[in-house]
């Protein structure tokens, strides 16, 4: 059994209005990729949201109350601090520098996922210049595996992925804000183990492991390499959502 993930060589730059599954089919036949039927294409979410123009100006913001308010105890701009307010559904918990929201799509991160890092604009002018989420990740991975499909004549899995710390580990890991047609969680609940214990409690969160084994090959820098392919991904494809990933408040011991 082998796990086999390729990251893409020589990936070009991403604007406004690119067509990602174009590009991405292009650079893996660059990079000698043999297509094959149950392959997973991982993608870094910023080159999601460069190609759906999901860019802010901080100069076009202006910061409310609340945003004022925030700034006194945040070390950030009330510019930014107001765009992280309105990609959230809450505020969980602040420090200098930190704010952990409930994002509008469900999970849990922080500062909204709203990044300054690898942001560049064609004339230049980088300095006020922000990123948000994709507005539908889910959305925009149904129609690039559709896409994809069509180009490879193979059924194949999107993930759209970020880089999200987690509540109990010090760094940040790959995790799963998109999907298509991989499984996001894999119920083993009644299955035996090799001793024939019947398992009650065990669900596999697989689509975020497999983010994470993607995530190393991306890098978190400057190493330009926001796709991944996987071949051998132990799990049949199926329909699938990313909110089967989110864990409800209600059984949320940390909320």
């Amino acid at each position: 059994m082998d796990l086999l993930i390729k990251a893409l060589d020589n990936f070009p730059e991403i604007w406004a209005g690119d067509s990602i599954s174009d590009i991405i089919f292009r650079v893996s036949q660059e990079n000698d990729w043999i297509w094959q039927n149950e392959d997973v294409v991982v993608i870094a979410q910023k080159i999601i949201s460069k190609s759906e123009n999901r860019y802010k100006n901080l100069t076009d913001i202006k910061p409310g109350k609340l945003a004022l308010q925030y700034s006194e105890t945040v070390d950030k701009d009330p510019r930014l601090i107001e765009l992280i307010l309105s990609e959230s559904k809450k505020v969980l918990r602040t420090r200098n520098g930190l704010m952990i929201v409930q994002h509008k799509l469900g999970f849990v991160c922080a500062n909204a996922g709203i990044d300054h890092s690898n942001v560049i604009m064609k004339d230049g002018n980088n300095e006020n210049w922000v990123l948000l989420l994709p507005e539908e990740p889910d959305k925009s991975a149904r129609l690039i595996q559709e896409e994809l499909k069509k180009l490879t004549n193979v059924r194949l899995g999107i993930l759209i992925i970020d880089s999200h710390g987690r509540a109990w580990r010090n760094g940040v890991v790959g995790t799963t804000i998109g999907i298509s047609q991989v499984p996001g969680v894999v119920d083993k609940r009644g299955d035996f183990d090799r001793y024939g214990y019947k398992l009650r409690i065990t669900e596999i969160g697989a689509a975020d492991e497999l983010a994470a084994a993607a995530s190393l090959m991306m890098g978190q820098a400057d190493e330009g390499r926001p796709v991944v392919l996987a071949k051998g991904f132990p799990y049949h494809l199926r329909n699938s959502e990313t909110q089967e990933l989110i864990r409800s408040e209600s059984d949320d011991l940390f909320r």
